[in-house]
Formats: C-alpha cells, sequence, structure tokens
C-alpha cells in the first residue's frame, strides 16, 4: 500500500471488512463504486477428510492460478469459501473439482462470509500507545527493533501498512505484526508503578 495509498480515487477491497488479502481498484471518480471482486463456495463435508488452507491454495496452484488472483480462502460452517476476481471465479466454477480427496463444486454466491478467528485476551505492558512501543510490547522486543519492523513494511494498523513508529494506536484498532500475529486493541486497563501502560488486546489464535 506504500505505492498507492489509499484516496478517494484509489481503494483496497477483498471481499469484506477485514479481508487479509486486498486488491488496489483505481475509481474513475469519488462517487465510482466499481468491485469486480466475488465470493465462491462449495460445500464440504468432512467428516472423513479434513481440508484447510493450505490444501485450497494447491488446489488452485495445481490449475497454474497464480497466487495474486486469489484473495482470502478458507473452509467454515460447512464449505469452502474463495474470493476473487469475476472472471476467475467462473473459471474457478468450471475447474476446480477437487481439494485433496474431496469433491467440490463451486458456484458464485450472493453473500460475502467472512472469516471468523478465535480469539484470546491477553495484556501486554508498554511504555505508550506510540505504534513502535505497541509493536515492542506485542512483539517481545525492543523499540528500536519494533521501528525496524515498520520500516521494512512488516507492520500495518487497520489493514494499511505502517509507515510512521509515532502512530497512536486508538481503541480497536487491528494491528498485524508479520510473523507474530494478529491483535485488536482493546485499551488500556490501568498504569503501573513505573508509569507504563497494561494494554489488552484481543489475539486472533
Amino acid at each position: 500500500m506504500k505505492l498507492f495509498p489509499p484516496s478517494a480515487f484509489i481503494r483496497y477491497e477483498g471481499g469484506y471488512e477485514g479481508a487479509r488479502r486486498k486488491k488496489v481498484i483505481f475509481l474513475y471518480d469519488e462517487e465510482d463504486d466499481f468491485s469486480d471482486i466475488v465470493c465462491i463456495a462449495a460445500d464440504a463435508d468432512q467428516r472423513f477428510r479434513k481440508i484447510g488452507h493450505r490444501d485450497i491454495l494447491g488446489a488452485c496452484m495445481a490449475l497454474q492460478i497464480e497466487r495474486h488472483s486469489l484473495g482470502d480462502m478458507f473452509v467454515q460452517d460447512g464449505r469452502v469459501c474463495i474470493y476473487t476476481s469475476e472472471t476467475m471465479a467462473e473459471f474457478l466454477c468450471a475447474n476446480l473439482t477437487g481439494i485433496g480427496q474431496l469433491s467440490v463444486s463451486f458456484e458464485i454466491i450472493e453473500e460475502h462470509p467472512a472469516q471468523q478467528f478465535a480469539q484470546k485476551k491477553i495484556t501486554a505492558v508498554a511504555a505508550s500507545e506510540r505504534a513502535d512501543a505497541i509493536i515492542a510490547a506485542l512483539a517481545h522486543c525492543s523499540r528500536s527493533q519494533a521501528k525496524e519492523m515498520i520500516r521494512a513494511g512488516l507492520v500495518q494498523l487497520n489493514h494499511v501498512t505502517l509507515e510512521e513508529p509515532d502512530e497512536l494506536c486508538n481503541n480497536n484498532v487491528t494491528i498485524s505484526i508479520r510473523g507474530i500475529g494478529r491483535f485488536t486493541y482493546a485499551g488500556s486497563s490501568r498504569k503501573t508503578k513505573s508509569g507504563r501502560i497494561a494494554a489488552e488486546f484481543l489475539q486472533e489464535m
């Protein structure tokens, strides 16, 4: 997102709010609401064969599809969901008939289900609500190391690559740290005797 910052004419779209993989869409004007992202789904009877993200991706790669053509993909509520463009959706519906040893039949669906994650509540002690302090607490590293992670583009706030270490983390902001995990900031509950904050998070498992 550093190359194309979101604006009135540039939007990042993944099919649903909170999508992990998004594509950049260049808009004609501020009223343009174009999006070619759709969701395809197939029933998945997993009583005898469990499948997951790696299996879905492997089946798509076997069809010589490039990864950037695909958005989020997951198994949820008894069905496999894949987000992609309208054109790729038609190809997948016609050609993706098996995942692992499981036979599947995909179709484009009207709804755009959001991937659900189990969460656990954690507390991290940080020097302040500055992004570098919060990242250091979550990644269990120094603030200088946290700043290097930010400069390397490894941190996102609300799904946008973080550029400045002094940005403040407000309540309910989503913090994604590559290689560490994704966290939702629930606010600080108290201050320690040394003046640091006890920051509470919901961590995706």
